[in-house]
């Protein structure tokens, strides 16, 4: 038996339990970790609350992805032993597995050794944001040196990600934030920019840094109506990467600018290159290789203790994080 979180209707924090369940033996293709730490994703809040991409199987289990040790190794793997220490990446449906738990089985295919000098804090706030910034800008949208590139809620884990990987390939990142609050943070991040909405013009200064060239790419988690600001602040033929829906809004499609402009608006999560083997190891290197370099840094911005799960729910619906939350297990 090992405890795990999981709910039985759906709904706020409260809703999260804490049970003893079996966890088992691993299956075919299918490996045991002892986990040693949780990195939470807004995803997750999502499918609590019945609004994911996905409705929960009740009663439901939540978790992407962590770090932990492996404490058994089901039949057909291979490359994975006991004793090894390794990430979990959200590679998975959590109606078929989930991590919110002291010990976990996970597919193989989801496991992949840490980062070289990366605890396993670290190591559960890397493959979240910076799969999903590699897949967005560089997999699909080709970002190169010295193209701009515009991430709004820039504060978030997958945002700083993005400014990191966009300042290692050398292309300008431009961090667009609601409030002044964390424009200093966002500068100390490594944003080359950053653009405060409430108080500026977001396409006027887009346009303003990038002597009216506009960005090539924007990487938005937000959509709703801000998506029409967006478009303005975009370059000829350049694409708007929707990846989230923090607005709640409906999001009207910018239909002049698009014209005007040859603008793509596209939608995008990062089972799309998870999902293909040759892109997730390209993915995988580059991740790697940044890391490695020093260039990608995992920005965890608070840890809580796995007894305060339902607490760090709270926090990050508080929207006051800067970077990853992560819960520590053990």
């Amino acid at each position: 038996m090992t405890q795990a979180i999981r709910f039985h209707e759906t709904g706020g924090p409260d809703v999260l339990k804490f049970e003893d369940v079996e966890v088992g033996n691993p299956r075919e293709g299918e490996v045991r970790v002892r986990v040693e730490a949780i990195g939470l994703n807004r995803a997750e809040v999502m499918f609590r609350y019945g609004e994911y991409l996905e409705d929960p199987k009740l009663p439901a289990g939540l978790g992407y992805e962590g770090a932990g040790v492996v404490e058994a190794v089901g039949p057909g793997v291979d490359g994975i032993a006991e004793g090894d220490e390794v990430s979990v990446m959200p590679a998975f449906s959590m109606n078929d597995y989930h991590f919110y738990a002291e010990q976990a089985v996970v597919p193989a295919y989801a496991v992949t050794p840490r980062p070289n000098g990366l605890d396993a804090v670290q190591a559960s706030a890397v493959w979240m944001p910076y799969l999903t910034a590699y897949g967005a800008l560089v997999d699909i949208g080709g970002l190169s040196k010295g193209e701009a590139v515009l991430i709004p809620a820039a504060s978030s884990s997958v945002g700083l990600a993005a400014i990191q990987i966009a300042n290692h390939i050398g292309a300008i990142s431009i961090a667009a934030t609601r409030t002044a609050a964390k424009a200093d943070a966002l500068r100390k991040a490594g944003a080359a920019h950053v653009i405060v909405t409430e108080e500026q013009d977001l396409a006027a200064e887009v346009m303003r840094i990038t002597d009216d060239a506009g960005a090539r790419l924007a990487f938005d988690p937000v959509a709703g109506p801000m998506v029409d600001t967006l478009a303005n602040a975009m370059g000829p033929g350049g694409t708007i990467f929707e990846y989230g829906a923090l607005s709640g809004d409906p999001t009207p499609f910018p239909l002049f600018a698009a014209l005007g402009k040859g603008l793509s608006v596209r939608g995008y999560t990062l089972f799309e290159v998870i999902g293909d083997a040759e892109r997730l190891e390209r993915a995988k290197g580059f991740i790697y290789e940044g890391v490695e370099a020093g260039d990608l840094v995992p920005t965890v911005d608070r840890t809580f203790d796995f007894a305060e799960m339902v607490d760090a729910h709270r926090y990050m619906e508080s929207n006051q994080q800067l970077g990853k939350i992560v819960v520590t297990v053990g």
